[in-house]
C-alpha cells in the first residue's frame, strides 16, 4: 500500500515560498525548482537498499556501504516535469530519463497522452515520475497507467505542490504508489491548485 509523504524540511519549505511568490521571475523560479527537486531526492531515495563492501583507503580497509538496489529512471510529465529532472540527476547521475507527454483539454480538464519514450529496461528500474503539480490527478494517473502498461513495477510520484482532490484520485487509481510532495494545498478552483504557485510550465519557461 502506497503512502503520501509531505516533505517538511525547513529548506524545502523556505524555497517553496520563493516559487509561490508571483513576483519571482522565470530564471529564479527555474533555479529554485531545481534546488527543491534536489532536496526532495534525498527523501525519495531514503529506502534504497545498501550492500556491504570492503574498500581500501590510504590507511587500511574500510567496511563500507554502497547502493545495491534497482537502477533508477526519472520520467518527467511534459512539459513542466522537465524542470525537476536536473536536480534529481545531480544526485543520481547514472539514472536514465524517459518522457511522457500530456496535454490538458482546457474545457474538460481531461489529460491526453501525445508522447511516450522510455528506457528499454524500464521494468527493471525504480521509476520516479515527476511533475511540479498534482492538481486533478488526471495526468499523473494516465502517466502511471502508461508506465505500468509498458512493464514498470516500482513507481514513485514526486511533485512540489498537491491538491487534496488530486492526491485522493491518484491514491484510488494507484493505491500501490508512494506520493511525495513539498506541500498539500487547500483546494482546486477551475483545475488549478489554490493557493498553489500558478501555472508551473509557464513560470518555468516564460510562456503565457
Amino acid at each position: 500500500m502506497g503512502k503520501f509523504h509531505i516533505m517538511d524540511h525547513p529548506l524545502i519549505q523556505h524555497k517553496l515560498s520563493i516559487i509561490r511568490n508571483k513576483n519571482t521571475g522565470t530564471n529564479e523560479f527555474r533555479e529554485v525548482v531545481n534546488e527543491i527537486s534536489n532536496l526532495m531526492a534525498f527523501e525519495v531515495t531514503r529506502d534504497m537498499p545498501l550492500k556491504d563492501v570492503d574498500i581500501e583507503t590510504p590507511m587500511g580497509t574500510a567496511h563500507a556501504k554502497e547502493l545495491a538496489g534497482k537502477k533508477v529512471a526519472i520520467v518527467p510529465i511534459l512539459r513542466a516535469g522537465i524542470g525537476m529532472v536536473d536536480g534529481i540527476l545531480d544526485l543520481l547521475p547514472s539514472a536514465r530519463v524517459g518522457h511522457i507527454g500530456m496535454f490538458r483539454d482546457e474545457d474538460t480538464l481531461e489529460p491526453h497522452e501525445y508522447f511516450c519514450k522510455l528506457p528499454s529496461d524500464i521494468s527493471d528500474r525504480e521509476v520516479l515520475v515527476v511533475d511540479p503539480m498534482l492538481a486533478t490527478g488526471g495526468s499523473a494517473i494516465m502517466a502511471i497507467d502508461a508506465l505500468k502498461k509498458r512493464g514498470a513495477k516500482n513507481i514513485k510520484f514526486v511533485c512540489l505542490v498537491s491538491a487534496p482532490e488530486g492526491v485522493k484520485a491518484l491514491e484510488e487509481a494507484h493505491p500501490d504508489i508512494d506520493i511525495y510532495a513539498a506541500a498539500l494545498d487547500d483546494k482546486l478552483e477551475n483545475g488549478y491548485i489554490v493557493p498553489g504557485l500558478g501555472d508551473a510550465g509557464d513560470r518555468l519557461f516564460g510562456t503565457k
